[in-house]
């Protein structure tokens, strides 16, 4: 092949290439924010395909973190860092108490910031509309059975640390509605069908925003609650 030829081929490639290029920064400048992996998280906005990994980049950036809930209309208070146990293995970094969200919480919530956020997201985009649509009342409050603990995963004597020792999870024990009933995880899982429904529908929904879900369905040690955290681990269950 003569090299006008090939050069006119590679051109007309680079062209093609260009053009490629240009029509996808345009696509991306013109995604939704939480449609775009490229943007920062703002805790305002809905939940999209994108809003996870978003969520994953504050995980190891507490600036972000922080500036994140500054911008927010929740209300915390910040916790100074410390470590506890036996050789310093458990404690607090980058964490907040949870003063105000869109719910009141059944006991003090001390949790690390990316916990916080996303439990303000969940609280909005995920519990208050699946109320919406199964229950016959809003949830006012959520029960809770606790936060941080110094243990180690399922209280063993030997193995990793739980997410709790270092404020990094809660445990969901059930929803308290405004006509005064509650819906625990314990009995509700397998309870009425609507009641079913909702606990599963904030399970799912809880799967877009935090990074381990865990419910009745991953085994006997949750029959009583869902685990939610912001782990290493993706797992939801």
């Amino acid at each position: 092949m003569p090299w006008w030829k090939r050069a006119a081929i590679v051109a007309a490639v680079l062209v093609v290439l260009s053009f490629a290029i240009w029509r996808g920064a345009v696509w991306v400048r013109e995604l939704p924010p939480e449609q775009s992996p490229f943007r920062s998280l703002d805790l305002e906005r809905p939940v999209g395909w994108a809003t996870a990994m978003q969520f994953d980049r504050i995980r190891s950036d507490p600036p972000a973190c922080a500036a994140a809930l500054d911008a927010s209309r929740i209300v915390v208070t910040p916790i100074e860092d410390r470590r506890e146990g036996a050789d310093g293995q458990c404690g607090f970094s980058n964490a907040v108490t949870l003063d105000e969200s869109h719910y009141p919480y059944s006991g003090a919530v001390r949790a690390t910031c990316p916990l916080t956020a996303a439990l303000y997201v969940w609280e909005r985009e995920v519990v208050a509309p699946a109320a919406a649509q199964w229950l016959e009342s809003p949830v006012v409050r959520i029960e809770m059975i606790g936060t941080y603990v110094c243990r180690n995963i399922y209280g063993r004597a030997e193995g990793r640390l739980s997410e709790h020792a270092n404020a990094n999870a809660i445990d969901i024990a059930g929803f308290r509605l405004e006509n005064g009933r509650v819906i625990r995880i314990l009995g509700g899982w397998t309870g009425d069908e609507a009641d079913a429904a909702f606990l599963r529908a904030v399970r799912d929904g809880g799967c877009d925003v935090f990074r381990g879900v865990l419910s009745p369905d991953y085994n006997a040690a949750h029959a009583d609650h869902l685990h939610l955290d912001m782990g290493p681990y993706r797992l939801c269950r």
